[in-house]
């Protein structure tokens, strides 16, 4: 849809959007973030009870889903009337580095990136029906800079970035746009159980690695996928969006003064 034709290219209202992975905290922002530009909101977790907070507050739908799973996914997207947006946030962080199991190598692959494309194929009609369809693959700055210890996250999320790419070029016959978004440390499950819900310290711990000074808010990152999802971004595809707070920025040098250390 020409942005130029609707008054508020920004709206989502009256348009569809499927959330992977919408019950986890980060899934909670992307999905408040399209509810808040009015779209109807779908959310498809392993963990339908995660996302019950969200049933609750903004009255979306939720459907229990394992997204390796072909069978469940195609009976998903065929009890939709139509879709507009699809959001594949759903990840597994599986990663022991070097001694990763190649089991556990197949399943994080399986997750992380096959059910990506599974899914954008099984939602590939509806969406180019829609005439704005739009999708946004949730990647990571661990794409694109090595991290002690962990090789099969960075390893899936650099896969999927390039995917991103593949599926936009061949998607935009059908008038679909695919993006991704990259975030930095974000507040999450994990670092509300390893702090104890301490906030601050997870700020002054991710401080010196991102130019904010600090972790990013779910809904943050939510709204950069709103934006994409959107037609204020009819021009946006094959892109990969940094939502890192500077962090893939900033550099190994940190936001300090560097070379006067040679003086000291």
């Amino acid at each position: 849809m020409n942005s130029a034709l609707n008054s508020d290219p920004g709206s989502l209202a009256g348009r569809t959007a499927l959330v992977t992975g919408g019950a986890t905290l980060v899934g909670h922002g992307v999905v408040r973030a399209l509810h808040d530009r009015g779209a109807a909101v779908i959310v498809a977790d392993i963990d339908p009870e995660g996302a019950q907070p969200l049933v609750a507050e903004l009255g979306v739908r939720v459907a229990h889903l394992d997204i390796t799973d072909d069978a469940a996914v195609a009976d998903l997207v065929d009890g939709l009337d139509s879709l507009d947006i699809l959001v594949n946030l759903a990840c597994s962080y599986l990663d022991e580095g070097a001694a990763t199991s190649r089991a556990d190598w197949l399943t994080a692959f399986n997750i992380n990136v096959v059910s990506a494309v599974r899914l954008a194929e099984a939602t590939r009609a509806l969406l180019a029906a829609s005439g704005h369809g739009a999708i946004v693959n949730f990647t990571s700055i661990s794409s694109s800079v090595a991290q002690t210890g962990r090789w099969v996250y960075p390893a899936t999320k650099a896969t999927l970035v390039q995917v991103t790419r593949s599926m936009a070029m061949d998607y935009a016959a059908d008038g679909i746009r695919v993006n991704s978004v990259s975030p930095g440390w974000t507040w999450s499950k994990v670092m509300d159980a390893l702090t104890e819900g301490d906030r601050e310290k997870t700020d002054r711990v991710a401080a010196p690695f991102h130019l904010t000074g600090r972790v990013g808010d779910p809904i943050e990152v939510g709204r950069v996928v709103a934006f994409l999802a959107s037609d204020l971004a009819s021009v946006v595809t094959g892109a990969d969006w940094a939502a890192d707070g500077g962090y893939s920025a900033m550099g190994p040098e940190q936001a300090v003064p560097a070379i006067p250390k040679l003086s000291e």
